[in-house]
């Protein structure tokens, strides 16, 4: 490895260590930490690899403290425990990637010195010169430990095995694997097929296309957003087939009133836009002024328009005019825990006391938004949760409180949906059409 070579690749871990430190220590999300450190002295190569170890690292976080906390005679001090980060995202490199063990050795080691921690070279080059002379012994033992063979906090691990009991481990496997990339192609402006051969003749990128969600295609490979063809024009967007169903499901037809409430970034309102082939009248509402500029910006790509109104969805008091809407789609804030292949900070950022809180919101907002749909309209109430107390849970509950609301059976769902535990539809994370995990219940109001 050449001198510049060494210290960018040093500059690279430091930066992702950062990162992942940022996380597991003060409590943010990538969201939120990817951005700051990317810095402008990284190239185009160097952000990708950030990118890849900070992902890599929360991913294997549990098997990686279990691994530290052998390879460390003593716990760090706390201003060091940037330290822990930096091995993890090492530990992620020596397990698996194809980097000579040597060269990440050598670039962790520096990597202590571009984080301030020069005093920690040696200690650091100890450590992961340990690991690799103990290796087998050290994973062969991590594999007893039930965090550090799932990857995943023995909170969630328990609720995973208590709600799936013979899919639990499936669902912890795809949860660690690294999602593919979907697009939605814009049908307004282009056909899925010459979309197809676009992605084709423009990048040499294959995409399959998907019968259960019309306009879905999943890509071979990721690619950056700016070299999709017509991306800047709103010929596509990206968007899981998961995410992409409830707009579909919920099939909004021109003309009508349509709420989609929780609309942050936007994905959704777009989508229903596109599907009522922009001739819906549609309301877009959350509670974050900052997170609707997402939804303005989104929209405005598309050449889409809805009324945005920044307002709590469990208090229509605040921002409801009093006219009825046909069709409610509440995307319910929830423990995400059916996207963490996509967002590897969620369950190191949420507790399990979490839940009940989540769950009293959920409940909250559907009688409130219930109340805002006409007789005969639809509401389809949606998570990204697997936990069946944020989804079936809660429907059923609602249902034994209005008998006016029935659950509708979804088609394009019956196939790919888990076994029913309950009322709606529940995806899996990686099940049969490689989608994030996601939960749907139509609900129907009855005419008066």
């Amino acid at each position: 490895m050449s001198t510049s070579a060494g210290k960018i690749g040093a500059a690279s871990r430091a930066a992702a260590a950062a990162a992942v430190d940022a996380v597991i220590h003060n409590g943010r999300s990538l969201e939120q930490v990817i951005p700051e450190c990317l810095t402008e002295a990284l190239s185009p190569r160097d952000v990708t690899l950030v990118k890849a170890l900070v992902y890599g690292a929360l991913r294997g976080h549990c098997l990686h403290q279990y691994l530290i906390s052998k390879l460390l005679s003593k716990p760090l001090k706390k201003k060091d425990i940037v330290l822990e980060s930096l091995l993890s995202v090492s530990l992620f490199q020596l397990l698996e990637s194809d980097q000579p063990d040597f060269a990440v050795v050598s670039a962790t080691v520096d990597a202590a010195a571009v984080l301030g921690r020069p005093h920690a070279r040696g200690l650091v080059n100890a450590v992961l010169r340990n690991f690799l002379r103990q290796r087998e012994v050290l994973l062969k033992a991590a594999m007893q430990e039930p965090a550090a063979r799932y990857r995943l906090p023995v909170w969630l691990l328990d609720r995973l095995r208590s709600s799936w009991p013979d899919t639990w481990e499936a669902i912890a496997a795809a949860s660690n694997l690294q999602a593919p990339m979907w697009i939605r192609v814009n049908q307004q402006r282009t056909s899925v097929s010459d979309y197809q051969q676009q992605l084709k003749t423009d990048i040499n990128l294959s995409a399959e296309s998907s019968a259960v969600c019309p306009g879905s295609l999943k890509l071979e490979s990721a690619v950056r957003v700016d070299v999709l063809p017509g991306f800047e024009s709103g010929h596509s967007s990206v968007q899981d087939i998961a995410a992409q169903l409830a707009a579909t499901v919920l099939a909004p037809k021109p003309g009508e009133k349509i709420l989609d409430a929780c609309a942050a970034p936007g994905g959704k309102t777009g989508h229903l836009a596109e599907l009522s082939a922009y001739g819906a009248n549609i309301t877009a509402l959350d509670h974050s002024a900052e997170r609707m500029q997402r939804v303005t910006e989104n929209l405005e790509r598309i050449g889409a328009n809805a009324t945005l109104i920044v307002g709590d969805a469990a208090a229509p008091e605040g921002w409801w005019d009093g006219e009825l809407f046909d069709r409610v789609l509440l995307d319910a804030p929830c423990s995400a825990t059916g996207v963490i292949r996509r967002h590897p900070d969620i369950p190191l950022l949420r507790r399990d006391s979490d839940i009940s809180a989540l769950t009293d919101l959920q409940e909250r907002m559907l009688a409130a938004l219930w109340l805002v749909l006409k007789p005969g309209g639809q509401l389809l109430y949606t998570t990204c949760s697997v936990l069946p107390v944020e989804n079936q849970s809660v429907v059923a509950a609602f249902l034994q409180g209005h008998p006016e609301a029935r659950v509708l059976p979804v088609d394009c769902l019956e196939h790919v949906a888990a076994k029913h535990i309950g009322p709606g539809h529940q995806l899996l994370p990686g099940n049969p059409l490689d989608s994030d995990g996601f939960y749907y219940a139509l609900l129907e109001k009855a005419a008066e």
